[in-house]
C-alpha cells in the first residue's frame, strides 16, 4: 500500500500538455516555465571555470559555498533592512523547490494547517500535503484588471491548527502581486496568531507597470517570522543550474539545515559560484531589468490579442490566466481545445486551487517571442469556435 499522504496529491497537468505538444514547431509553448532569454554571461563564464575546479566537485560545504551564502545574505539584508548572518541564517538548496519542501518539513507536523492562496502553484499545495499538512485556501478575487486577496477570508482562515501562511509573490499562476495593504494584513495575522510566513520569492523582482517591490520581512516584527525561499531560475533565467536558498531567523534555520542535509546532502557544486556571481552583478551584467521589460512586452501582446476574452493581466511573474468558466468549459476541456484547434499548449488549472482552479488555463509568456505571439487571438478564437 502507498502512504496515505499521497492520496490527495494529484498530477500537475504540465507533463500531459507538454506531451501533447510534442515536437511540433507550430505549437505555441505556453505551458511550461522556461524562458529563451539568456542567462547572465558572467554566470556562464563562472560555470565554465567551475567545471574544472576541484572545490566545486565536492560534497562540502553541506549548506552551501561561503561566497554564495554571503551573496544571499547581502541581498536579503539590502531588501529588508535586517541583518542576516550567512553562516547561521542561510542554507543553499538544490533549487527553490527543495527549499520549499525543507521548510515545510522543518515546521509542519501531520494535521497542521497551512494557509495558501487560491489559485496557487500546485507544487506548493501538494508539498503541504506531502508533509502531512492541510492546505487552507484563501482566494484571490479578480477586481477590474487586477487580482486582490480576499482579506475577509484571510482573517477567517485561521484555526487552532494553523501553523503558517505560505505565499508566493508574484503569485503563480495568476501573476497577482500583493500590495502594501495585503502584506500588512498578512503580517498582522501572523503576529496576532503566532504564525510563520513562508515566502516563495522565486519571482520577486519580476514586476510590471512600475510596481514597487515589498519584502515582507521589511515590515515591523516580520523578520523574526519570515522564512524566504529564493531561486536563480526565474530572474536570472538559470533553470538548469538548480540553485536556491532558504533564509530565516536562527530559531528555525538549524532545523532547515538538518532537513536539507538528510534530504540531498548538498546543493549542486559546479553551479553555486555562477549564482553568486549573478547575485553580486551590476544591473547591466545580470540583465534582470532588460528581461523583465521583454516579458512585459510579451504579456501586453497576449492581453491585446485576447481582447474580448476574460484575461487578467499579470502584475508580475511569467504567467497569467485565461478564464474559460464563462464559456461553459472546464480547464481540461479548454486546454484540449486550445491544443487541437489552436495549436496552443496551455496547462489546465484543475487542482491548482479549491474554488477557482478549474475555470482557468495558464498562459506562460516567458518562452515565446513577440513575433510568435502575434496572432494568438485568432488561434484562441478558432479553438473555441
Amino acid at each position: 500500500m502507498l502512504a496515505k499522504r499521497l492520496e490527495a496529491i494529484t498530477g500537475i497537468g504540465l507533463d500531459r500538455v507538454a506531451a501533447a505538444a510534442g515536437d511540433d514547431p507550430d505549437v505555441l509553448r505556453l505551458e511550461n516555465l522556461d524562458t529563451d532569454i539568456p542567462i547572465p554571461s558572467i554566470s556562464l563564464e563562472e560555470t565554465r571555470r567551475a567545471i574544472v575546479d576541484d572545490a566545486s566537485n565536492s560534497w562540502l560545504p553541506l549548506t552551501g559555498r561561503d561566497e554564495l551564502r554571503h551573496a544571499v545574505a547581502g541581498r536579503l539584508s539590502a531588501q529588508t533592512g535586517a541583518d542576516y548572518d550567512p553562516a547561521t541564517q542561510v542554507v543553499v538548496t538544490c533549487g527553490g523547490m527543495e527549499g520549499l519542501l525543507n521548510v515545510l518539513l522543518a515546521l509542519i507536523d501531520p494535521g497542521d494547517e497551512v494557509i495558501v492562496t487560491d489559485p496557487t502553484y500546485a507544487g506548493m499545495i501538494n508539498r503541504v500535503r506531502l508533509v502531512g499538512g492541510q492546505p487552507v485556501f484563501v482566494p484571490f478575487r479578480p477586481t477590474g484588471e487586477e487580482w486582490r486577496l480576499d482579506l475577509d477570508r484571510l482573517a477567517d482562515a485561521v484555526s487552532p491548527e494553523t501553523r503558517a501562511v505560505f505565499v508566493m509573490n508574484p503569485s503563480m499562476p495568476s501573476g497577482a502581486v500583493l500590495n502594501g495593504a495585503e502584506w500588512r494584513a498578512i503580517s498582522e495575522l501572523c503576529a496576532r496568531h503566532d504564525l510563520w510566513l513562508i515566502y516563495n520569492a522565486a519571482m520577486e523582482r519580476i514586476l510590471y507597470d512600475g510596481r514597487r517591490y515589498i519584502h515582507p520581512a521589511s515590515l515591523d516584527g516580520m523578520a523574526e517570522r519570515t522564512i524566504t525561499i529564493g531561486s536563480a531560475s526565474k530572474e536570472f533565467r538559470m533553470i538548469g543550474w538548480k540553485v536556491g536558498w532558504v533564509v530565516g531567523p536562527r530559531s528555525v534555520m538549524d532545523a532547515v539545515a538538518t532537513v536539507h542535509i538528510y534530504n540531498t546532502a548538498d546543493a549542486v557544486g559546479v553551479t553555486q559560484m555562477a549564482v553568486a556571481a549573478a547575485l553580486v552583478a551590476t544591473e547591466e551584467q545580470s540583465g534582470v531589468a532588460a528581461a523583465v521589460a521583454e516579458w512585459e512586452r510579451r504579456r501586453d501582446v497576449i492581453v491585446d490579442e485576447l481582447a474580448g476574452f476574460k484575461v487578467h493581466p499579470a502584475a508580475g511573474g511569467w504567467s497569467m490566466l485565461l478564464d474559460v468558466g464563462d464559456l461553459g468549459l472546464t480547464s481540461v476541456d479548454a486546454s484540449d481545445r486550445l491544443m487541437k484547434g489552436g495549436k496552443i499548449a496551455a496547462t489546465y488549472m484543475r487542482d491548482w486551487g479549491l474554488e477557482y482552479g478549474d475555470r482557468y488555463v495558464r498562459l506562460v509568456f516567458s518562452n515565446e517571442p513577440v513575433a510568435r505571439l502575434a496572432g494568438i487571438g485568432d488561434r484562441v478564437r478558432k479553438a473555441f469556435g
